[in-house]
């Protein structure tokens, strides 16, 4: 499998399903962004539509059209983004990979390891399973060195990012109960994509809160996998996600009981202090989503109610961004030995 390698020119970039919400988050990361350029972009229901005529955001950045699938020219890229329903990167992969481009997978196509716990979930057969295990799962502060020399990486989702960095510090230090560990999630509305469905309504999503699908959910396996990695040992996971009436954001409240006296506020500052994009807090803090909005950065505060056993854990990030398309564009620097901030240094939004 040949490898095309970083030169002086600026990368070829394609995005395969540029009009969703991490299709058009990856379009403005990346019309910025002083190594990449912008080349194919396709939508089938959408081909010939001038971007910027779709989102006017846009203007003056983006100066491509939509490009039916069948008919663009992907191996001419040196990267390829699928930020695509499930089950479409997994039709397209081998080819790209074969012809020596890399791609990175905003979906799930690739990020469980098990094929029947994949297909469980996801309800279909994989196209793909062999390609199941070169794939790298793309969190950085978790796997950078072999996200570095990755020809295909599976970008994790937007609950397990925030879950699986705010549980890190204390599974590597092996210092809580594994059997106990409970993720109270609540996501924006944004996290259900850019598409029609009740659910997402103004009139139903606004002022109001729910849980759902607490008896199971997508991201569930993938979470999992990722602190059994961390912890070396299978764990024992509660998750419960939220719909809160915000466009933007994740806030996770992690619960663990720990098992010998630890410094928390020390071991995390500790295991972030190189992580351009984990802000650890000071003592006592409670981060907000809108202190991530429209940034790469996963902010965390640590805290021990009344100095028991129990240690909660804070963490947010922007679901669009660290969640999806800044985590995707910040492996892509890596795969290409850029500076990993490249192209994400963006202030969040405030108000």
């Amino acid at each position: 499998m040949s490898d095309k390698k970083l030169t002086n020119k600026k990368l070829k970039v394609a995005i395969v399903g540029g009009t969703g919400y991490t299709g058009v988050e990856l379009l403005r990361l990346l019309s910025t962004h002083p190594n990449a350029t912008l080349t194919v972009i396709t939508s089938r229901g959408d081909a010939g539509v001038a971007v910027a005529d779709m989102f006017p955001s846009l203007r003056g950045y983006v100066d491509l059209a939509f490009t039916d699938p069948d008919k663009a020219q992907l191996s001419e890229c040196d990267v390829v983004f699928f930020a695509t329903p499930n089950g479409i990167a997994m039709q397209q992969a081998r080819a790209l990979l074969t012809q020596g481009v890399r791609v990175i997978d905003l979906a799930a196509d690739f990020r469980i390891k098990d094929i029947p716990t994949w297909e469980k979930w996801y309800g279909m057969t994989h196209a793909c399973p062999d390609l199941v295990a070169q794939a790298v799962y793309g969190l950085p502060e978790m796997n950078r060195a072999a996200i570095k020399t990755a020809q295909l990486v599976a970008n994790p989702g937007c609950y397990p990012t925030a879950v699986q960095l705010g549980f890190m510090p204390l599974l590597e230090a092996g210092i809580v109960d594994v059997d106990y560990l409970i993720a109270d999630a609540k996501s924006g509305v944004s996290g259900a994509g850019r598409k029609a469905e009740i659910p997402s309504l103004f009139a139903e999503a606004a002022d109001n809160f729910k849980a759902y699908a607490v008896n199971g959910h997508r991201h569930l396996p993938e979470i999992s996998q990722g602190l059994t990695t961390m912890a070396n040992v299978n764990v024992g996971l509660t998750f419960v996600p939220h719909l809160t009436p915000l466009i933007r954001g994740i806030h996770t409240t992690l619960y663990a009981k720990l098992t010998q006296p630890t410094d928390l506020q020390a071991l995390y500052e500790g295991r972030y202090a190189d992580e351009r994009f984990v802000d650890v807090l000071p003592s006592g803090a409670h981060p907000e989503t809108r202190s991530v909005r429209g940034s790469n950065v996963c902010r965390i505060a640590v805290h021990q109610p009344q100095d028991s056993d129990m240690v909660v854990i804070l963490s947010v990030i922007d679901n669009l961004v660290k969640g999806a398309a800044g985590q995707a564009v910040q492996n892509m620097n890596i795969m290409f030995g850029l500076a990993e901030n490249t192209g994400l240094e963006v202030v969040p939004l405030l108000p």
